[in-house]
């Protein structure tokens, strides 16, 4: 039998071979995702797939930390089938995979799986506090 761990495992395995994907390609403020993370910047990276379920419910969500953000943090969405190289260079295993940058560029926190918004905000307001 089948744990329920096992089980998203699968679903998001299943979600990474699908094949079309949400957003338009990346572009950090930067101009580009190969500029990833964003100098001087909190930035958050979500990595997903138009097809992939816990993918289109974080579309919703980053449109609206998008907004809320502006200026302050970068939230940028990569689809890994357009750039299969940045999903090589992320270490990406399973989407939707998020990942927190602070104002160094360093690496702080890597989710997998859908996100709730609040959970998200908690670790931008950190990075933000931080600086």
């Amino acid at each position: 039998m089948r744990t329920r761990t096992s089980g998203w495992k699968i679903l998001l395995t299943a979600c990474l071979l699908a094949g079309t994907w949400f957003f338009l390609p990346a572009a950090s403020p930067a101009g580009s995702s190969h500029d990833l993370p964003v100098k001087d910047t909190v930035t958050m990276v979500d990595l997903g797939a138009k097809s992939c379920v816990p993918c289109k419910m974080m579309e919703p969500i980053l449109k609206e930390l998008t907004a809320e953000y502006q200026g302050r943090a970068a939230i940028v969405f990569i689809d890994v089938w357009q750039e299969r190289d940045m999903a090589r260079r992320f270490g990406i295993q399973a989407i939707p995979t998020q990942i927190f940058y602070d104002r160094h560029g360093k690496e702080v926190y890597r989710h997998t799986g859908f996100f709730p918004k609040q959970d998200i905000k908690k670790w931008i307001d950190r990075l933000l506090e931080q600086s």
